[in-house]
């Protein structure tokens, strides 16, 4: 099935207005400022945020589109872990930052904030690190509790170069690309990861509100296809994991940028998940391949 781009550099990839074009031209990104991080295989910026199917939703392809109006993302999190009137600050920052305004500070870590912090795999070398950590800190400057947050867009398969080159040199598109979405990494890599960081985090004490994973509408829906619709619904606690889901606004006039719209949350545990995941209920039909071995020989 082919795509289209929906957002490019931000804008709509038909979008002539001088801020469009600019941005093209540096190719910046408008979400989280500087250049876009986004690169092709060679090496390339590639500048698309969204792609959209054929027939279906724009799907978010950059993890940095999540980003939008001002890390919103990180405050929705940090709303429902901790509650109302909250302030994020940069990582140890938020330590020496006034109390006067009576809002909760939040140490936030992460890339562009308080920088990431890296967790050793036991037995053997390197680590690992989830996207961020946000630590309620109480008077006393202590860490009062803290949850951790995986932001994951989706991978792209095959390519959209011809409309990319169309769209920086301003002529329109026809057709499709043969870019598609890379749906097996929701098998592959992003279930298998949210687990063992679950279970990493379940072993803190003060972790007592679990993990959170932010994705993309679409990448929530394929996760729910593989996981069944059998999963009980947790409160926050140690050890659960909660997805929130996110997609594109409708189409902004000309000159702006889409907004970024919050769609739902569900939380479960890490056991429910890790289970699900190991023996799936949404099975084809007995003797499948039987089946299909019999076609062929006929």
């Amino acid at each position: 099935m082919g795509t289209k781009i929906v957002e490019f550099f931000g804008y709509a990839p038909t979008d002539r207005s001088a801020v469009a074009t600019t941005a093209r031209a540096n190719r910046s990104c408008p979400f989280v400022g500087g250049k876009c991080q986004k690169t092709l295989s060679d090496g390339e910026i590639s500048g698309v945020c969204t792609l959209a199917p054929g027939s279906g939703d724009p799907v978010i392809c950059c993890p940095l589109r999540l980003y939008a109006n001002s890390y919103s993302v990180l405050e929705d999190v940090a709303t429902v872990a901790f509650g109302p009137d909250i302030q994020l600050l940069p990582g140890a920052k938020a330590k020496s930052a006034s109390t006067a305004s009576g809002k909760h500070r939040i140490a936030v870590f992460g890339k562009g904030w308080g920088g990431e912090l890296r967790l050793p795999n036991r037995g053997r070398s390197g680590g690992y690190f989830v996207d961020w950590i946000l630590a309620k800190l109480n008077s006393a400057d202590e860490i009062e509790s803290f949850v951790a947050v995986e932001v994951q867009s989706i991978d792209t398969t095959g390519n959209y170069r011809a409309e990319r080159e169309a769209h920086l040199n301003g002529i329109d598109f026809p057709g499709t690309s043969t870019a598609g979405f890379n749906w097996e990494n929701v098998n592959k890599r992003i279930l298998p990861q949210l687990i063992y960081k679950g279970h990493v985090l379940r072993r803190e004490q003060l972790c007592s509100k679990g993990l959170f994973f932010v994705s993309p509408k679409r990448v929530y829906s394929k996760i729910q296809e593989r996981l069944g619709s059998n999963l009980l619904s947790y409160n926050l606690q140690s050890g659960s994991l909660s997805f929130m889901w996110y997609d594109v606004a409708e189409p902004a006039d000309i000159g702006n940028v889409r907004g970024l719209r919050r769609g739902g949350i569900f939380t479960t545990t890490v056991d429910q998940v890790a289970l699900a995941f190991t023996s799936p209920s949404n099975l084809p039909p007995q003797n499948v391949y039987e089946q299909a071995i019999r076609d062929a020989l006929s």
